[in-house]
């Protein structure tokens, strides 16, 4: 068994853990169960764990303290290696307010101009950069083109919804594919916008329509402008979208670009928004 002890848990966590197990009840129960050969500190497990129970330290998946597990192996489906499983053995029992305690003070340890998702990796600190001004006149010398990023992360599922370069923002909804189908994208669509990027056919659709609900909840995007490819597979980004913002309950623009194969713009169309919800009285 891989649990974490005390002394990895980084210190705004312990508080939340310690004085939760002072009143614990231990019982024969379902838990998860982490293999630290196989795990490849991917953590994909990480960001499925809606209770926060999952933490990497050194490289590898831990469990925080087993009341923050529910046993319900939700993080185990998103595991590339296999790692993870649900075993039944004596835990504390689960503890809903220990994880509302655990992920408030988690979460009030996080730098706001650096907000980071649980799972602890570089690659999701979210950062604002400094995009070089664009260059009138070079979009036929796309090799010497700035690069018009100006945010770190940029895949959708990495994405805080609390990072403060999304706030407002004329956001960018990028299929993966379009970013190497055309070399000009930075200028033609990038300037000045955030981009979330993410596959339709290959990802998860569901976490991304609950992530980019979360965006919209939260940050409150003025715009929002999705972009995919000429395949019929990708049109999905658009549902997911529009699926979206129904949930979240935003009515903003919408706009639909489609590019093909070789780069160009074959369509684009601004999205008619979503009528109200009806009340039902």
């Amino acid at each position: 068994m891989t649990q974490v002890k005390d002394n990895a848990v980084p210190v705004p966590y312990r508080g939340a853990i310690t004085n939760a197990k002072e009143h614990a009840m231990t019982r024969t129960r379902k838990i998860v169960e982490i293999d630290e050969e196989l795990c490849n500190g991917c953590g994909q497990c990480i960001l499925a764990c809606a209770e926060g129970a999952l933490k990497l330290v050194d490289g590898k998946a831990r469990l925080v303290g087993d009341i923050l597990c529910d046993g319900l192996g939700a993080c185990i489906g998103d595991c590339p290696t296999g790692a993870l499983k649900i075993v039944e053995r004596e835990a504390d029992e689960f503890d809903e307010e220990a994880v509302k305690r655990h992920r408030s003070v988690s979460g009030h340890a996080v730098n706001p101009g650096l907000t980071t998702l649980p799972c602890g990796c570089p690659s999701t600190m979210s950062m604002t950069l400094n995009p070089a001004p664009g260059k009138p006149g070079c979009g036929t010398c796309a090799d010497k083109s700035p690069s018009l990023l100006g945010h770190w992360p940029v895949k959708l599922q990495l994405l805080s919804p609390h990072a403060p370069y999304l706030k407002g923002s004329d956001m960018l909804l990028l299929a993966d594919c379009c970013a190497v189908a055309s070399p000009d994208l930075h200028e033609r669509l990038l300037s000045g916008r955030t981009v979330a990027i993410a596959c339709p056919k290959l990802d998860d659709v569901g976490r991304h329509v609950s992530r980019l609900s979360e965006i919209l909840s939260e940050a409150t995007p003025r715009a929002l402008t999705v972009v995919h490819m000429e395949v019929p597979c990708c049109t999905g980004l658009v549902h997911a979208a529009i699926e979206a913002m129904e949930l979240a309950h935003v009515d903003i623009p919408l706009r639909h670009i489609v590019i093909d194969r070789g780069g160009e713009v074959i369509a684009q169309e601004q999205i008619p928004l979503a009528k109200p919800a009806r009340v039902h009285v």
